[in-house]
């Protein structure tokens, strides 16, 4: 998978990630803007606006303060412990409710999508309360010949994670190309689905989704508070079922087991979505999702698609290493 490179991609060197970097490192570490330039390999100038920047922003105030060393720290291992591009770590809310861990990793995630878009981009999205969250810190320029591709189908009842819904707000706000994936979620049959792909123009769909430039995905965890079973997705009988399999992960509406490979169950052959094994040929990957309760979603999607830039939470950090210590153990 491709590196969107700091130094040799403007708006990618300017992501909060590398901002905050830049700022501990100054305010926290006392270097001076010469070393913080010669250890992030940038030039002092950059520096001097990434500091401008944060300070505009007041990061210095709400990130610096609140520990962000730790999630600096984090974030390198991260890094290291998963052979990603790029980690960027936010502190858990005081509420580490879902909705409120959603609520922060998402914002996280639209201040780097604002950065890290560029022209001539096609861009494939999933779904969920986290990529929902980042659209309200999502204020990118607009950008040309960008195309934004649903990866997956909808469900009738408009509701906060409607992926349909989601993509269309994405794409407007960045003044995309915008393709839907206008089928239900899930369908009753494999015939049915191929149905829907082969003669109701969503071949279209699947071509774009062979060449993305960009992925942006989440990823839920299996239990009583997981996404798929509260907003009615599934069924309680389903759930257990997904559970007894050894499932873990739902990711796109695919479920997965601690591997990452997918559940033998009949969900994942009806679910109106691109195949993962397509979504991993993606150039660059973009993982989002908090709360240590879905550290092992997290790492099965890894396993599954890959993942370049992961977007989290502190406790989801904290468990994934964890869980990298065990397997090394």
């Amino acid at each position: 998978m491709a590196k969107l490179r700091r130094g040799t991609h403007t708006a990618y060197s300017e992501t909060a990630s590398l901002r905050l970097r830049a700022a501990w490192l100054y305010y926290n570490q006392g270097l001076t803007q010469k070393e913080v330039a010669e250890q992030l390999g940038i030039s002092r100038t950059t520096v001097i606006r990434l500091l401008d920047e944060a300070m505009r922003r007041s990061e210095v105030q709400i990130w610096i303060n609140e520990a962000i060393d730790d999630c600096v720290e984090l974030a390198i291992k991260l890094e290291r412990a998963y052979g990603l591009d790029e980690a960027i770590v936010v502190p858990t809310p005081p509420n580490s409710s879902a909705d409120a861990q959603a609520k922060c990793v998402g914002l996280a995630l639209g201040q780097f999508l604002t950065e890290a878009i560029p022209d001539n981009y096609t861009i494939g999205v999933g779904w969920g309360r986290t990529m929902t969250a980042s659209l309200s810190s999502f204020r990118p320029p607009r950008r040309d010949n960008c195309k934004v591709v649903s990866l997956l189908g909808g469900i009738v009842a408009v509701q906060q994670t409607n992926p349909i819904d989601y993509t269309w707000r994405l794409a407007s706000q960045l003044g995309a190309e915008c393709y839907m994936f206008l089928a239900p979620l899930l369908v009753d049959s494999i015939e049915t689905k191929r149905n829907l792909i082969e003669k109701c123009g969503l071949e279209a769909i699947y071509r774009l989704a062979e060449n993305l430039d960009l992925a942006i995905v989440s990823c839920g965890d299996i239990g009583p508070h997981s996404t798929s079973l509260s907003e009615g997705f599934i069924s309680k009988q389903e759930l257990d079922q997904l559970i007894d399999a050894g499932c873990v992960c739902d990711t796109m509406f695919n479920f997965l087991d601690a591997d990452g490979n997918s559940i033998d169950h009949s969900i994942n052959s009806r679910v109106m979505s691109v195949d993962l094994d397509t979504l991993k040929k993606a150039k660059h990957i973009v993982l989002s999702s908090g709360g240590a309760h879905r550290a092992m979603a997290i790492r099965a999607t890894i396993r599954r698609i890959g993942c370049n830039t992961l977007i989290t939470d502190e406790s989801a950090a904290v468990a994934l290493l964890g869980l990298a210590q065990a397997k090394a153990a």
